[in-house]
C-alpha cells in the first residue's frame, strides 16, 4: 500500500482501534489493483474472497438491480468476506477507471490466526459497522 496507508486504515471503522503497529502488518497484505470501467467488483449472492479500499475512481453499488450507493475514494466495502466468507450482499460496478487496495480473505485470516488481539479489534469494528447499517 501506498505512503500513508496505516493514516487510511485507520480511516476505516473496522480498523480504527488498531495501533500503528497492527495497522502496518495489514497494509502489508493489501495489494494495488487497476480496474476498468464497467468490471463488477462484488456480485451479490457470490462468495467473498476480497475487501477493497478505494483509492481512484467511482462505482456503484446495487442490490436486486436497485442503485443503492455511489463510492468513491476512501470507501472500502467486502469486510463481511474477508471476516466471515459470507455472499456478497450486493453487486458493485466499476463506473470510471479505479484504482484499488485488495486484501484476500486467505491472507488476513492467516494474520488474524497469528493475532488474536487485532482480531478483536476488527471484529469490534465490524459488529459496530454493521449495526451502523441496519439502521438504514
Amino acid at each position: 500500500m501506498a505512503k500513508g496507508s496505516e493514516d487510511k486504515l485507520k480511516a476505516i471503522s473496522i480498523f480504527a482501534e488498531c495501533s500503528s503497529k497492527e495497522l502496518k502488518s495489514i497494509s502489508r497484505l493489501l495489494t494495488e489493483v487497476e480496474v476498468k470501467p464497467g468490471a463488477v467488483l462484488t456480485r451479490q449472492g457470490e462468495p467473498g474472497r476480497e475487501f477493497m479500499i478505494i483509492n481512484e475512481g467511482q462505482a456503484t453499488v446495487r442490490r436486486d438491480g436497485k442503485v443503492l450507493a455511489t463510492l468513491g475514494p476512501g470507501d472500502f466495502f467486502g469486510e463481511l468476506a474477508v471476516i466471515a466468507g459470507v455472499p456478497r450482499n450486493a453487486t458493485i460496478t466499476a463506473d470510471t477507471t479505479m484504482t484499488v487496495e485488495a486484501l484476500n480473505r486467505r491472507e488476513f485470516s492467516s494474520l488474524l490466526d497469528e493475532s488474536p488481539k487485532i482480531a478483536k479489534k476488527i471484529l469490534v469494528g465490524a459488529v459496530t459497522r454493521l449495526h451502523e447499517n441496519e439502521r438504514y
